[in-house]
């Protein structure tokens, strides 16, 4: 085991001055099994000479190049600052060695980094890591297995649970992994050596809308299967339905399953109501089990921004972070965790979220609805004075506090082939589809209408007007109502199928205006249940048509206030794609082709089946 360095006993010379900046590229490093991984280190230098000292060191990982890990970092400001900065290649990618199968070497190969790095001359022994996405993802992973030397993360926006929130949700194949997949094959090391290759691998990229249309796909014969480890990914997550040691296993992929075993370091965490990845599981996850400080900060993002608009919704100039803010806020994080200097990152409350609403409703100069929004600072998550609130679901579509009496069922017909097309939410799609300026399948807040802009859309109709979308909303708020925190929904539901899907979403539905004279209905959140898995996700059970099955769908967190005049709204569906692949509902897998049927699906709304969702209503002072 390597042994740390003894840190230095000179004040740093950032104390006063500024460093220069030298770099050593392409660095090889050695993992245990001989793989050698490659780095650039940045370190801080006078007159274009190291300086001979041991400084606190910032590992950045990246699977998408190192050249390229600026906006992850303005790391020549911190090689200023008297940090060195450590990025590197992870293995199989760019210029590292090794194959890439994704994740599934992280944890070793992080730990193996961190330790090689505790042994340079140049560090004082504490490395710090940040990173967004896969970056974020590698810190969990070397986490994970305690490397002695690491000793504080900057974590952003990457899974706590790749089986719930990665790669699938809830038993259902999340269909955003198609462009990765698409995506890590046109910048494999195969591709980047061969530009035929290349090409060949990016078409498919900037088509994805194209490919989602021929689902599913043939092994051997996709467009990535030139690059046999990103293919054979790719089928694996589709295909390991169960929640199996396949997943438990994979540090990367599972971060909740090793908690207990994490490292006791401080770690910010960092994501957006809007992302798909669930940073709340990690503060709520270790903040009871470490004594180090967890901190939260939850902002109205989508994975692939920090601006002030998300989707077609504008939150005001407060909710924006700009890479300069997004820099302080890593620096005031390191100088306290690995400088021990008195920033307040260590002695502030632990929670800042972003309170979304309060706006006037009115479409802004950017053609935005000005929905508007509030930082604000808290002791804990879930918010202790959280008063958690059934919304009952009645029979003519209403949604209020008061228990259902004797009322029938709401029914809907689910035909596979027809899904609901997914308009806004935290699933993105990444595509190079440069010369557009609408995204293919939209993510983020969106009015819940179709759009033929969109994927699977042909209308302009609101969603609302399907025959397979089931709506239950309150009359107009009397008073504002703040929704902050986790939502739940418990269902008491029958099929005609052995097997079907419930959707359920969250929605903030704003009251017509000059500019928008049919109201604006705006995402907040959404889930699905893929009903084999209602009793667990480790082994599939189907259903007996006709029978009545509670269960519950558990949703993504938010926070909002809903203004006095809207409604809350939910709708309830049984599809949302490419979001989610559609149930074939017959218990087979749609993604590996057969037959599907359609299913007449209800929802039971009386005495004995109360179904509600759960609310997490925080009193207004």
């Amino acid at each position: 085991m390597a042994q740390r360095n003894p840190a230095s006993t000179k004040p740093l010379a950032a104390d006063t001055e500024e460093f220069d900046v030298f770099v050593e590229r392409d660095v090889p490093v050695e993992m245990r099994d001989g793989v050698k991984l490659v780095a650039d280190v940045h370190r801080p230098a006078r007159r274009g000479v190291p300086v001979e000292d041991r400084f606190p060191v910032i590992l950045i990982r990246t699977s998408y190049n190192k050249d390229n890990a600026q906006k992850q970092l303005d790391y020549e400001s911190f090689v200023r600052w008297g940090y060195v900065v450590v990025i590197q290649d992870v293995r199989g990618r760019y210029k590292s060695g090794g194959s890439h199968y994704h994740g599934v070497a992280e944890a070793e190969d992080g730990y193996d980094t961190i330790e090689w790095i505790a042994l340079r001359p140049w560090s004082n022994g504490r490395v710090g890591m940040t990173g967004i996405s896969y970056l974020g993802a590698v810190q969990a992973a070397a986490a994970a297995i305690n490397p002695p030397h690491l000793a504080s993360v900057f974590h952003v926006k990457a899974p706590a649970n790749y089986y719930q929130n990665g790669f699938r949700h809830h038993g259902t194949f999340l269909m955003h992994t198609l462009p990765i997949a698409f995506m890590l094959a046109g910048s494999s090391k195969l591709a980047l050596e061969d530009p035929v290759l290349r090409k060949a691998a990016h078409d498919p990229w900037r088509k994805s809308s194209e490919w989602l249309s021929r689902m599913p796909l043939k092994r051997g014969l996709t467009p990535f299967s030139p690059d046999a480890e990103t293919e054979r990914w790719f089928f694996d997550v589709m295909t390991e339905t169960d929640y199996s040691d396949f997943w438990k296993k994979v540090p990367l992929w599972q971060p909740e399953e090793f908690f207990d075993d994490y490292k006791d370091i401080p770690g910010y965490y960092v994501a957006g109501w809007y992302d798909l990845y669930r940073e709340e599981v990690f503060y709520t996850g270790l903040s009871k089990r470490k004594k180090s400080r967890i901190k939260l900060l939850m902002g109205p993002w989508t994975h692939m921004d920090w601006n002030r608009y998300a989707g077609e919704v504008d939150f005001g100039r407060d909710a924006e972070m700009s890479y300069d803010a997004y820099n302080a806020a890593q620096r005031n994080w390191f100088d306290a965790t690995l400088r021990d200097r008195k920033t307040g990152s260590l002695t502030e409350p632990p929670v800042k979220i972003f309170v979304m609403g309060g706006g006037d409703g009115r479409r802004n100069s950017d053609g935005r609805l000005n929905h508007g929004g509030r930082w604000r600072i808290e002791n804990d998550w879930p918010l202790p004075r959280t008063r958690y609130t059934n919304y009952y679901f009645h029979s003519g579509g209403t949604l209020s506090t008061t228990r259902p009496g004797d009322e029938a069922a709401s029914s809907f017909v689910c035909d596979p082939k027809n899904p609901v097309p997914t308009v806004g939410g935290t699933s993105y799609f990444l595509s190079d589809r440069s010369e557009l300026t609408a995204p293919f399948v939209p993510f983020g807040p969106y009015d819940q209408r179709e759009n033929p802009e969109y994927f699977g859309c042909n209308t302009n109709l609101p969603l609302a007007a399907r025959s397979d979308v089931l709506v239950f909303m309150t009359a107009p708020l009397a008073a504002d109502t703040e929704v902050t925190g986790p939502i739940s929904v418990r269902l008491w539901a029958s099929s005609s199928a052995v097997d079907t899907d419930f959707t359920a979403k969250l929605i903030d539905v704003h009251p017509p205006n000059e500019d928008y004279p049919e109201g604006f209905a705006m995402n907040l959140s959404d889930s699905i249940l893929r009903m084999r898995y209602r009793n667990g996700f480790e082994k599939a059970e189907l259903m007996t048509p006709g029978e009545v099955y509670e269960f519950v769908i558990d949703m993504p967190p938010t926070s909002n206030l809903f203004r006095k005049g809207h409604r809350i709204r939910v709708d309830i569906s049984s599809s949302n794609y490419p979001a989610y692949d559609p149930n074939p509902n017959t218990g087979g897998p749609y993604m590996m082709g057969g037959k599907s049927v359609i299913a007449e699906n209800s929802i039971h709304v009386d005495t004995q089946h109360p179904s509600h969702i759960v609310l997490p209503v925080i009193p207004l002072d």
